[in-house]
């Protein structure tokens, strides 16, 4: 007679429980390779989406010549520094073309308390954009309007516990330490902006006459300042005068053209030496956010192929140990195959009785990897953040990392197929044997 499934469960049940200790290394095995395979790809994902959903209202990057990528991680993703700077007539110029609709200045140089400041103008918060242009968005406060106002991205609030109205100290130098203090000209916190997931959480934003405010004569204390000072005591104007406000040079420049079909032409007038511009001779370079980042991404590639491909190993390697450890214990259930087949179990049944053992074990490796996966997500997430600026969301599996799982759940049928195979000899040999 045949025997029925449910009673091939319940043995096979039974037969799982009495090897439970192999069973469960073995289980736990795939569940930490599953979690090493889904948290390299969550990270490579979200690297590539935070780092491509950085700028994205952005046509050109201009710059001193110094490479495309090198141009984009300094003045987009505060990675680095500038080999050199541009002239401020020379953005003025590009500003002044009539295919370009707007510009922002970028002057790098100072932070506080380890944070970059970035001197930019007030329409960085109207033309700068992030994820699918999306605009910045203000949690508390407002935009600076007057010298000596700053406002701060979302994670340097968390980090340093400042609330609007605190006032700051602007650092000369990009050190975490300094010695080199503007203490002289503290800084009134006016706004503070929503979290974003790209650099701007971790800047420190000026106007640029507040930047060249805080160098007119530092290093230098002349008669000028101490006059200064004594003004501010007696509650006098102490407005300086504009030009000398006006920088001489900025670190970059963010373009937007009025018109997409006109955005190789900016370009290519600004990289081939300035043609039609008064600031001629000036060496200046235009890239597109977007090419730089495939540049960038052709650079990380292999790294992160590798890295997959290891991960992947892992999954393969504790795959093979379920296998070896389903064959090692074929041995050892040789009187329990006998005693199915002398209830009634066919070989395919045996057969499938050892795949569906397989299977299921990898099942339940990948749901407890995908349980330690979240877990690491939950707990390491704002390590990763801080560390790297990479922001790790606690959200469902993507198509890719359902894929994934799909391939291992695939993978674990055919780890069942040899010992399955195995066992229907087996089966068959039993069954064979003369009983007497």
């Amino acid at each position: 007679m045949s025997l029925n499934l449910k009673t091939l469960v319940r043995l096979s049940a039974r037969s799982l429980l009495n090897r439970r200790l192999t069973v469960f290394l073995s289980v736990l095995t795939i569940a930490f390779s599953v979690a090493l395979l889904l948290t390299v790809e969550r990270v490579r994902t979200e690297a590539r989406t935070s780092f491509n959903q950085t700028i994205s209202g952005t046509d050109l990057i201009v710059g001193a010549p110094s490479g495309d990528l090198q141009l984009l991680l300094y003045s987009v993703f505060q990675l680095g520094n500038a080999s050199a700077n541009m002239s401020w007539e020379a953005a003025q110029e590009i500003a002044a073309m009539p295919e370009v609709a707007w510009t922002l200045p970028l002057a790098l140089g100072d932070s506080h308390k380890g944070f970059r400041v970035m001197g930019t103008d007030a329409t960085y918060f109207d033309h700068y954009k992030y994820g699918r242009k999306q605009p910045l968005e203000f949690a508390s406060g407002k935009r600076f309007n007057q010298l000596y106002q700053a406002v701060i991205g979302a994670e340097v609030a968390q980090k340093l516990g400042y609330k609007v109205g605190d006032r700051m100290i602007i650092a000369h130098g990009m050190g975490k330490h300094s010695f080199k203090e503007h203490d002289d000209k503290p800084f009134t916190l006016v706004g503070i902006l929503e979290r974003t997931g790209t650099p701007v959480d971790r800047s420190v934003l000026a106007s640029l006459e507040s930047i060249e405010a805080i160098h007119v004569g530092w290093g230098k204390p002349a008669l000028g300042d101490i006059r200064t000072r004594f003004a501010e005591k007696q509650g006098k104007n102490t407005s300086l005068d504009r030009a000398q406000l006006q920088p001489k040079a900025i670190t970059a420049l963010l373009v937007g053209v009025k018109k997409k079909t006109q955005l190789f032409k900016v370009q290519r007038r600004i990289n081939e030496g300035g043609q039609g511009l008064k600031v001629i001779g000036e060496p200046l370079q235009a890239v597109m956010p977007a090419v730089a980042l495939q540049q960038l991404w052709k650079l990380v590639g292999v790294a992160e192929n590798a890295l997959l491909v290891v991960a992947g190993f892992v999954v393969i390697s504790g795959l093979v140990g379920l296998m070896s450890v389903i064959l090692t214990g074929l041995n050892e259930r040789r009187r329990e195959i006998a005693i199915l087949r002398a209830i009634g179990a066919r070989p395919m049944q045996v057969l499938l009785l050892l795949v569906a053992e397989a299977f299921i074990l990898t099942l339940l490796g990948l749901l407890i990897g995908a349980g330690v996966f979240y877990l690491l997500l939950l707990i390491a997430a704002p390590a990763i953040y801080d560390i790297w600026g990479i922001w790790l969301p606690v959200s469902g599996f993507s198509l890719t990392e359902l894929k994934l799982l799909c391939v291992i759940a695939v993978a674990g049928l055919l780890v069942g197929l040899w010992p399955g195979l195995r066992a229907y000899r087996i089966s068959l040999a039993e069954g064979l044997s003369v009983r007497l």
